[in-house]
C-alpha cells in the first residue's frame, strides 16, 4: 500500500485512499484535476503520482516556474508527461495550452493532472477552456478511517445494508470523540504537539485563506467584514444556512453575505449541503445546510475547546451536537468522494418538521438517509424522519442509519438501524467487547 508521506498522530505514515483512485482514473480520464483546500496534501499526491508515472512535476507556486507559464504557458507543459501542474490557477492560460496540446495529439488517458485550491467554477478565466475533457475529484481532509486504515463504511453501508449490524461493542469514549472532532483532519494540524500549537496552525490556516486564495478570486467590498461572516457562517454550522440572520448580527447586506458565502465555498472553507427533495412533497425546504469544512477549523472558529465541550451544560451540549454533525458529514462525504456511481449528496427538511441530516444517492436510485445523534442511543426520535423518508420513497430507500455515541449497534425497524459513530473508521473485527 503507498503512502502519502503525512505522519498521523502516533507518528505513523497516513495512506491517502484518494492517491489510488485518481490513479486508478488515469487511466480512463485525459485531465483529472485534484482541488481542494490548501494544506489537505493535494501536492504531496502530485508527488506521488508523479513517482509511480514517471510525470513531470509544474509548480506554479514555484515564482520562477509561474513566471515562465505566464509569459508562455505551451512551453511549460512541453515536460515529460503526464504533466502535473500545482496551483494553475496562478497561470490559468495554461489550460488553454492543453485544450491545444489534446487538440493536436487526441484525449488519450493519462496526459494532464492538476491541483488547485479554488473550485474551478469559481474561476471565471478558465471555467469553459477544458468543458468535456476535465474530470474534478476533491481531496478533503483526512478521514478517521484513513488514520486507522480501516475500510470505507460507505461503500459496506451500500452493499450490505442492516447486515453490517454486529454485536461488537464500541470502546470509544465520549472524550476520545471530542478530541477526534476538535482535532479536524488537516495533516499538519494532525502532526502537531499540542493543543496550543494546533490552534495557532489552524488561526494562521484561516487566516492565509482569507488573505491568499480568496483575494485570488475577487477584490472584495469591505474585505475587513469576511473573518466577521466566517466566524457568524461556523456559529451556523450543521444547521440550515440563515444568511438574513448573518447580515443582520453584522450590519451587513445580505447580498454581501451571499456573495462572501460563495467565495468562502469556492475555497474550501465551507460547504453547503443542499436540499434534496426528490419531488417527494410541495412541503420540502429549499434552503442548504452549512457545513465548515473540517470540524477542527469550525471548533477553532468558534473557540470551542475540548474542555469547554466536555462540559455538561445546555449551552456546550447544543454546540457540540452541531459540530458532532459537521465531523460525521464530513466523514461521510470524504468517502463518497472515493466512489464512483454517487449521483447526490444532500438533506431533508420539510416544513412540517422533518429533517434527515444527510442523504447519499447512488446512480441507480438507493438512497442512505443518515441521522447523527450525539448522545449514547438512538431512540425512537432519532428514527422518526428516517421511518416517514423510507415510507415516502419506497423500494429506493436503500437505508437509514442513525449514528451515536454509544457502544451498541442495533436494527430497530425495516432498513432502519443504530451504528456507534466510530464505526465510520473502526472495523468491527478491531474492536473488542
Amino acid at each position: 500500500m503507498p503512502y502519502s508521506g503525512r505522519m498521523d498522530m502516533t507518528g505513523s505514515l497516513v495512506s491517502r485512499r484518494m492517491l489510488d483512485v485518481a490513479s486508478e482514473r488515469m487511466h480512463e480520464e485525459p485531465v483529472i484535476l485534484l482541488e481542494g483546500p490548501r494544506a489537505v496534501g493535494k501536492s504531496t499526491v502530485l508527488r506521488q503520482i508523479a513517482q509511480r508515472t514517471g510525470g513531470t512535476i509544474v509548480d506554479l507556486d514555484d515564482l520562477p516556474t509561474r513566471a515562465v507559464a505566464l509569459q508562455d504557458p505551451t512551453l511549460c507543459i512541453d515536460v515529460p508527461g503526464p504533466v502535473l501542474v500545482d496551483e494553475y490557477k496562478h497561470a490559468p492560460d495554461v489550460l488553454s495550452a492543453i485544450k491545444a496540446r489534446l487538440n493536436e495529439v487526441g484525449s488519450k488517458p493519462g496526459q494532464f493532472v492538476l491541483a488547485g485550491s479554488s473550485r474551478h467554477d469559481s474561476l471565471p478565466r478558465t471555467a469553459e477552456a477544458l468543458t468535456g475533457r476535465l474530470h474534478r475529484m476533491q481531496v478533503l481532509p483526512l478521514a478517521q478511517s484513513e488514520l486507522n486504515r480501516s475500510p470505507s463504511l460507505l461503500e459496506q453501508l451500500f452493499r450490505d445494508g442492516p447486515e453490517v449490524v454486529t454485536p461488537i461493542l464500541s470502546t470509544t469514549t465520549r472524550p476520545e470523540y471530542v478530541r477526534r472532532i476538535v482535532t479536524g483532519g488537516f495533516p499538519d494540524a494532525l502532526a502537531r504537539p499540542s493543543t496550543v500549537s494546533r490552534h495557532r496552525w489552524f488561526d494562521d490556516y484561516v487566516q492565509a485563506t482569507l488573505a491568499k486564495d480568496v483575494a485570488d478570486l475577487k477584490k472584495l467590498r469591505q474585505a475587513q467584514a469576511l473573518p466577521g461572516v466566517l466566524r457568524a457562517l461556523a456559529g451556523q454550522t450543521g444547521q440550515v444556512l440563515n444568511m438574513s440572520h448573518v447580515a443582520q448580527s453584522l450590519q451587513l447586506s445580505t447580498d454581501l453575505v451571499a456573495e462572501y458565502t460563495r467565495l468562502l465555498e469556492a475555497v474550501f472553507l465551507i460547504r453547503l449541503l443542499p436540499a434534496w427533495s426528490k419531488t417527494l412533497t410541495p412541503r420540502s425546504a429549499a434552503n442548504p445546510k452549512i457545513h465548515v469544512l473540517d470540524s477542527g477549523v469550525a471548533a477553532r472558529l468558534q473557540r470551542l475547546s475540548e474542555e469547554k465541550l466536555q462540559m455538561a451544560d445546555p449551552t456546550a451540549l447544543t454546540e457540540f451536537g452541531h459540530l458532532a454533525e459537521t465531523f460525521v458529514v464530513g466523514e461521510i462525504l470524504t468517502q463518497a468522494s472515493w466512489m464512483d456511481g454517487i449521483s447526490y449528496v444532500g438533506h431533508w427538511r420539510t416544513y412540517d418538521g422533518d429533517e434527515v441530516d444527510l442523504i447519499v444517492e447512488r446512480d441507480d436510485g438507493a438512497v442512505i438517509g443518515i441521522e447523527i445523534k450525539a448522545g449514547t442511543h438512538a431512540d425512537k426520535t432519532a428514527f422518526r424522519s428516517l421511518a416517514k423518508l423510507r415510507d415516502k420513497i419506497g423500494p429506493a430507500f436503500h437505508l437509514g442509519v442513525a449514528f451515536h455515541m454509544g457502544q451498541r449497534a442495533h436494527h430497530y425497524d425495516d432498513r432502519l438501524i443504530a451504528l456507534p459513530i466510530d464505526r465510520l473508521w473502526a472495523s468491527p473485527d478491531s474492536v473488542t467487547t
